[in-house]
Parts: structure tokens; sequence; C-alpha cells
């Protein structure tokens, strides 16, 4: 995710508690190597371990204050598998516990709120069930959010515009791309294709041709999403998510006064999701004798 709603703190910039504790043992047992000749063990990890290590390969500096903190179990557990997705739903872990993984690295909140502040709403039964769930199989959970977006590139955007085929036309810190003119339905029809989405919603005429496309995967909020539509005037504004009283009435308004900007709405996860999958290729080969896997987070809705 992006940014949030207007009037509120930057989630990207967010302050919760530091996520880095300290912690240092060893992980899953695989097959062992062999170099030279010689059978070596392959290396174990802690949760700590891996978190340091994403750091150190990624050339990034700790956050303060970051909202990338353990969510669940402990920094010195000896990881025997990792799962990255987007929400570490109640499925996305018992998925989990039938891999005999025990590490989720999730980019979204996993108690319903940006902090993970279990006394968001006092007394949440389906919090505590689904502590109780965690603690059942041992796994731990490391929200990824503020770090995947500060790789360069940022891993939620380029695995997204990755999975789109569109890297020819990608610039790392970017957001509009040009890509050869195609209708708004051919455009609909590619991100429903590629992003493997079911519906999305649009504002525009389908006929209407579409080159420059600003893409915002996540909830940037109200005010970068019209910020980066009155900046870069694209043709059409691709968004996660967004409020509907702000970015999408000032779509409405601007078609109204002449202007051919339309709008594609993907959905949170669905518009977020390919970045994490893509962050298994980024690290499973930093990791030896420990299996790095993706899991979809499914589409909570229905449509009647």
């Amino acid at each position: 995710m992006k940014k949030p709603v207007n009037n509120t703190l930057s989630r990207r910039k967010f302050i919760a508690a530091s996520a880095i504790s300290a912690g240092g043992l060893a992980l899953l047992s695989v097959k062992p190597a062999l170099a030279d000749g010689i059978l070596y063990p392959p290396k174990q990890y802690t949760v700590q371990q891996v978190i340091d290590l994403i750091i150190k390969e990624g050339n990034l500096s700790p956050i303060p204050d970051t909202v990338d903190t353990l969510k669940s179990g402990s920094a010195n557990q000896v990881v025997t598998g990792i799962v990255t997705t987007m929400f570490a739903t109640v499925d996305i872990i018992k998925q989990v516990a039938k891999l005999n993984a025990n590490f989720i690295i999730a980019h979204e909140p996993t108690f319903y709120n940006h902090t993970d502040n279990p006394d968001w709403v006092k007394d949440n039964t389906v919090v505590k069930q689904k502590q109780a769930l965690l603690k059942k199989h041992n796994i731990t959970v490391w929200r990824f959010h503020d770090y995947i977006h500060s790789l360069k590139p940022d891993a939620i955007s380029y695995g997204t515009v990755k999975k789109l085929n569109w890297l020819p036309y990608f610039k790392t810190g970017e957001a509009t791309i040009t890509i050869p003119p195609v209708t708004l339905q051919q455009l609909v029809q590619h991100f429903k294709t590629s992003l493997g989405i079911a519906h999305l919603r649009i504002i525009g005429n389908p006929e209407q041709k579409c080159s420059r496309v600003t893409l915002l995967p996540g909830a940037w909020g109200g005010q970068e999403q019209v910020g980066h539509a009155e900046k870069d005037k694209p043709d059409v504004l691709v968004v996660g998510e967004l409020s509907e009283w702000e970015t999408a009435e000032y779509i409405r308004d601007a078609r109204a006064m002449g202007s051919n900007m339309a709008l594609i709405i993907l959905g949170h996860a669905l518009s977020e999701q390919a970045g994490m999958e893509y962050f298994v290729d980024w690290l499973q080969p930093k990791l030896n004798g420990v299996k790095v896997s993706y899991i979809t987070t499914s589409d909570p809705f229905t449509w009647l």
C-alpha cells in the first residue's frame, strides 16, 4: 500500500514500534550443499537473521518508528519455511501450517489497523482468535511494508509492472508509464488477464484511446492520486483503492469539464500482490536451505 486518505498520516511514514528485535540462531534443514567434494549442511536462520539479511541485501537503512514489526511469534525462532503474501489471513495461516513453514512476511496489517494495535477495538474476539491460531501453529508474522517500498526499485511497483509485461516502458521512481495506444476496454482486459482480476470498476469511455498510464497500486490516498493526475496529465489513472468522495468525484467533474482522463480501480490487494510474488525471486537466491514461497491472498468480495 502507499499513502492514506486525505488528512491522515502517510502509512509509509506512520510511527509504530521498531521492527527489528535482536536475534540470531538457526533455521531449516533441507538438502546439504556439496562443494569441493565436501558435504555442508544447509544454513539455518532465525527470523531476525532473515530480516537483517533483507535489510543488508536491499542496501536499506533501519527505519525508525516503522510499522514493519513482528505481529506474532519471536525474532529468535528458527525458520522452517517462509511464505510471502499480502495479508496473513486465517486461510493463509492454515496453508502455511500445512507447508510446515513458520514465518509469514505480509505486506499489510494482520490485525485490521495500520499499527496492528490489538486494542484498536477493545476486546476484539476475532483478533484474539487469530492470535490463538498463530500461537497454535507457532507462526511468526513480520509486516514488510515500509522496507519493500524502500527498495530500489520499489519491489511492489516493479513486481506489478513486471506482471503486466510493461518493464520496457518502466522507469524507476516514475508512476506514469507510456505504453502503445490501446482502448480503455483493451487496457481493462489486460489488467484483468495479467493480474487475475475478475471485475474492475472504471470511469470513462471504453472506446477512448489510452497511452499515458499513471499506475498507483495500493492506497495512496486522494491527495496523492489527484496530485499525480494534475501533475502527470495521464490518459488513465489506475489505482488500487480510493475514497469514492475524493478521487472518483475529481475524475467525474474533470470529465464533465472536458477532460478525457479515465479511472480504473483494481482493488488494493489485487494491485500490489504481484510485488510480494516477485519478492520471492528477490529473496530466494539469498538464502541457502530455506524454502521461500508465495501464496495469493484471495479477493474477499463476491460480485452479485
